[in-house]
């Protein structure tokens, strides 16, 4: 069974854009995982299709209705769908590499894609909707942020890449970030490859790699290695 992604917006025409080319464009063409996307004001029940209101107490902008996504998710997983029901949010949990392996794992997702300034808390309790970040920043809509986390979970499926080890040895993988990487040629303006790599080594090599990853580790991400995040500058 192929990995099934359906999403739920109100811009249909951004998908698959970045996911229909490369490895998950041509997984899409063989079938290894389905893209289907659903347009949230088909769930509107005036002729306006109205899917957003003020915000209850007041303040700006405007609020993407309980009653209108609660219908269109309702369409998109059914009773008895084991999807996960994903919310793309900034306030939700940072997505992990891990979680990516386990949403590889599964039979698929289903995503909503938040926009103005927020989705009704009421309708991510009803339908139990997990909140995902993809970082501490703030996007248009919630359609860029299922791009990055679909193109993160497909290029994981059964036979996407061609090499299965690549995918081992990433950052965040073992828990660190990846080693430098070099090609030819030998030597790129007064540049060498370090010597090691070309030494045919392996076992120096390895031990290399290893310690170049815990150096850039511990220089631009302490926190992985159990450190307390540096402060942010002001």
């Amino acid at each position: 069974m192929s990995f099934a992604a359906s999403l739920l917006t109100l811009y249909p025409e951004m998908f698959p854009g970045a996911l229909g080319l490369s490895l998950a464009g041509r997984a899409l063409e063989a079938g290894t995982w389905s893209l289907e996307t659903i347009q949230i004001r088909d769930f509107a029940t005036d002729r306006h299709r109205t899917v957003d209101d003020t915000p209850a107490g007041g303040g700006a902008g405007m609020v993407m209705r309980a009653d209108v996504l609660a219908r269109a998710i309702d369409h998109a997983s059914p009773p008895g769908d084991e999807r996960p029901r994903l919310l793309m949010s900034p306030r939700g949990k940072p997505l992990t590499q891990a979680r990516v392996r386990e949403l590889a794992a599964g039979p698929g997702v289903v995503i909503l894609c938040g926009r103005f300034e927020g989705v009704d808390q009421r309708l991510i309790d009803a339908r139990a909707l997990e909140e995902v970040s993809i970082g501490d920043f703030i996007l248009s809509g919630g359609e860029p942020a299922a791009l990055v986390l679909l193109d993160a979970v497909v290029r994981l499926l059964p036979g996407v890449m061609g090499n299965a080890v690549s995918g081992e040895e990433e950052s965040f993988e073992n828990g660190l970030l990846e080693h430098p990487h070099y090609t030819r040629p030998q030597e790129f303006e007064g540049r060498p490859i370090p010597d090691v790599l070309v030494s045919g080594n392996h076992k120096k090599i390895a031990e290399w790699r290893r310690a170049e990853a815990e150096k850039l580790t511990r220089e631009r991400r302490p926190d992985l290695l159990g450190a307390p995040p540096q402060p942010l500058v002001k």
